[in-house]
């Protein structure tokens, strides 16, 4: 089988995903596929990215060869000392003289003689093995893409991307960048579908005819299923993480939960998201530095898994974003890897070292960490950590990274994670999972029976879904509304046309979902709005304006951005049959020994196979899956439901340890290495979101389009605690001002906002304009303030 693997591996890009067919059906290599139906997640695209795709030529409008390397000018990065921009997707470009307006009207045509030669020349000399076209203005008038298309087809190039396919609106840099990764991935996503068919058709009669042959199909980075055949490049980002969104937004709603956040930790990394009855979406976003411009699934990513890397800065501990990966993996498995989340988990018991499959080496865990130990404690003298000590201490590190996250999901959005249901996944999840609810004030986990792999089990529950859009940037007033009417009926007939062609019946295609994105006029960001149940979409829009953002804009028109329609092809539910529960208080016949709270101590040890419905686990304990473990912190409680869920409900007789974490820092004299990395964390999201937040609510093209804004925190006397990565002169001057606007008005009082751009009271120069913002408790004590450049 080891042979046979290598062999599998070095012929064809898709060798592993028939391997693991052949494993699960218990078939030998000379033996064909029978007739299958195959859903897949992959990461294939998503590889490419940061590896290499394919060799690709950026076809453009004259004067904009460049425009996608200088982008919209943001620097991700700003304090970076050495810059290093992304190489671009890129190899080659043509320029083609033509020009359209911004109503669509053909100011200059080409001569498609010099285009087909510029394409010949581009064939002849440059290994170029797929082309992208993007032209000014295309998603008003797309005939000068389509015939540029068409002649590139002509001259021999079988990978075509235009822009007007792939996205039909305003925005020339984002729909270029997103029309140049689907011709840079697509060529290798072809040949990885076109050997996964070879193999699944091999075996199979009649190839010719369909009802004969495997179905293929892939998930997409919206959420939903496409034939292979028809899987694009700009849909494959992250087709691994949807399954997992899909998965637990199903599970938490057949549980009774129709409000969830998903929390999937996997080895290098955690994706966290949000479901409200519907799947969350992003039109427009960024991933691994490259702009997309198409309908993917709103997941926040961060850098914590249980391949995670700990270590000592210097200053504080740090938790990733480094990861140990599968070679040489964590210390514990004993290839000389470093120290990482799996370990810290392992040496405090949260893993019980019995039920892993192999002997984990604790020696070099333990050694890790005395070195770490010793090394903290000789650079800051006045700390004298134990292992166990900090071993804690990077765990909640860890925990503070990933509630960080779910944090940007909900709250920075106006939505109150205490109100969802968090649903653990992946095979870290279940370890923290107690941790990150009780920092969040969220009271109840759900633990699905197949948490290990509920990216996979969303996959088989994944609906087929299509999207269409289109620029209407018009004020939204009542004449243009109803001539929406006519564009939705023709949006919703292609997406309904597409559902049908992947083979879904009429009675399973739900109705068109309309909704429009909105922004008030000047503003760059726009919000997207179901259509409401009286179409009343201003007020919809206003009402979710002032949840994310704190207020209103009266009177200000508001602007149709665009028009959108999903169309949705149900797949069959299955759902399996809920056992009768009967309530048992399970006390522990096994045990094993467990830090909690800073001390050793025996817990309960349960495993998945002795439960049944209705029992119930007071904690701490720990419980063993075949695909993950489940730490049941002191606070909760554990119960099987009828469904072989896990619910685990916290106790309302502990207070948020957030406020220990508080009372312990006031009394730290020297700043405590674990506590500084998790004030950090916090303070730096709260300077990020208002970045943000000015960023998306703002009128003036400097703060909108060129990010010239800082944002940070300051204390009660004005010395600055945290700010984001913007202007280094803003914020090297911004503590001045604040504390010439504390020395100039002695009695500052709640909901005083101070209005400056004083060049001799800290001010850069005149057009910099500072707003200084208080901040009281509920008794009227000045805590810290915030200020915005």
């Amino acid at each position: 089988m080891d042979q046979g693997r290598h062999e599998l591996r070095t012929e064809f890009p898709g060798a592993g995903t028939v391997l693991a067919i052949r494993s699960i059906l218990g078939l030998r290599l000379d033996q064909p596929i029978p007739q299958v139906a195959v859903r897949l997640g992959t990461t294939r695209g998503t590889n490419a990215l940061l590896e290499k795709g394919a060799r690709t030529a950026l076809i453009t409008t004259k004067g904009f060869a460049d425009a996608l390397l200088i982008g919209n000018q943001d620097r991700p990065r700003l304090f970076d000392l050495a810059i290093r921009k992304p190489e671009p997707l890129f190899n080659a470009v043509i320029e083609v003289e033509e020009r359209v307006d911004v109503e669509g009207g053909v100011l200059q045509e080409p001569d498609w003689d010099i285009v087909r030669q510029q394409l010949l020349d581009l064939r002849r000399s440059q290994r170029v093995e797929s082309v992208a076209i993007c032209l000014l203005h295309s998603y008003r008038f797309r005939e000068h893409e389509e015939r540029v298309a068409d002649i590139a087809r002509e001259v021999g190039f079988d990978e075509v991307s235009q822009s007007s396919d792939i996205s039909q609106l305003i925005k020339f840099v984002s729909r270029g960048d997103t029309t140049v990764l689907d011709a840079y991935l697509q060529p290798v996503l072809r040949d990885y579908v076109a050997s996964i068919r070879a193999s699944l058709d091999a075996g199979t009669a009649n190839k010719t005819t369909s009802a004969n042959r495997s179905s293929l199909k892939v998930m997409t980075s919206s959420g939903g299923m496409v034939d292979a055949e028809n899987f694009q490049g700009g849909d494959s980002i992250l087709s691994g993480p949807a399954g997992g969104v899909v998965g637990f937004s199903r599970v938490a709603e057949q549980a009774g939960f129709p409000r969830s956040i998903g929390f999937d930790m996997g080895g290098t990394s955690t994706d966290v998201s949000r479901y409200d009855g519907h799947l969350e979406l992003e039109f427009e976003t960024q991933k691994a530095g490259v702009r997309i411009m198409t309908p993917v699934l709103a997941i926040e990513t961060v850098a914590a898994g249980g391949g995670s890397i700990c270590h000592f800065d210097g200053v504080k501990l740090v938790v990733g974003p480094e990861s140990a990966g599968a070679d040489p993996g964590p210390a514990c498995y004993g290839r000389g890897g470093p120290l990482t989340v799996t370990d810290v988990n392992v040496f405090l018991g949260r893993v019980p070292v019995v039920e892993f499959p192999f002997p984990l080496d604790l020696n070099a865990v333990e050694r890790r960490l005395d070195e770490l130990c010793d090394e903290i404690n000789s650079t800051l003298q006045s700390q004298s950590y134990t292992p166990i000590e900090l071993a804690s201490g990077f765990v909640e590190i860890a925990n503070a990274n990933m509630v960080r996250a779910i944090r940007r999901i909900s709250i920075a959005k106006g939505y109150d994670p205490a109100n969802y249901v968090l649903v653990t996944f992946g095979g870290a999840g279940g370890q923290h999972a107690c941790a990150i609810a009780r920092a969040l004030g969220m009271r109840q986990i759900l633990i699905h029976p197949y948490a290990g792999v509920l990216s996979a089990y969303g996959i088989g529950m994944a609906d087929v879904r299509r999207h269409r859009e289109v620029s209407v940037l018009k004020r939204l007033t009542p004449e243009p509304l109803r001539d929406l009417e006519e564009v939705f009926n023709d949006l919703a007939t292609a997406a309904i046309g597409d559902v049908i062609r992947e083979e879904v019946p009429s009675d399973r295609i739900g109705e068109p979902l309309h909704s429009l994105d909105l922004r008030y006029e000047g503003i760059e960001a726009s919000i997207n709005i179901p259509e409401p149940d009286k179409g009343d979409y201003a007020s919809a829009y206003e009402s979710l304006h002032e949840q994310m953002f704190g207020y209103r804009r009266s009177g200000r028109p508001i602007e149709i951005v665009a028009a959108r329609v999903e169309v949705i092809g149900s797949t069959p539910s299955f759902t399996g049959k809920e056992d009768e529960t009967h309530r048992r208080l399970l006390q522990p016949t096994m045990t094993t020994n467990m830090v909690c709270d800073g001390k050793e101590q025996a817990v309960g040890l349960y495993h998945r196979c002795d439960l049944r419905a209705g029992d119930e686990i007071e904690g701490p304990a720990i419980l063993c899956e075949p695909t993950s473990t489940v730490v049941i912190d002191p606070d909760f409680t554990a119960k099987i439901t009828g469904r072989g869920d896990i619910l685990l409900t916290k106790s309302q007789s502990k207070m948020n340890e957030s406020a220990d974490a508080l009372s312990l820092a006031e009394t730290q004299g020297e700043p405590d290495p674990v506590l500084l990395e998790i004030f950090n964390n916090l303070f730096a999201s709260i300077a990020e979101q208002m970045g943000v937040t000015l960023q998306k609510t703002s009128v003036s093209t400097n703060v909108k389009e060129r990010l010239d804004f800082s944002c940070a925190v300051f204390d009660a006397p004005g010395g600055l605690v945290v700010n984001a990565p913007h202007i280094p002169v803003h914020l090297g001057a911004m503590g001045e001002t604040v504390r010439h606007v504390i020395a100039d008005n002695p009695d500052i009082s709640p909901g005083d906002v101070f209005v400056t751009n004083d060049p001799y009271r800290g001010g850069s120069h005149l057009p910099d304009v500072t707003v200084v913002t208080p901040v009281h408790d509920s008794h009227g004590q000045l805590l810290f303030f915030t200020a915005s450049r």
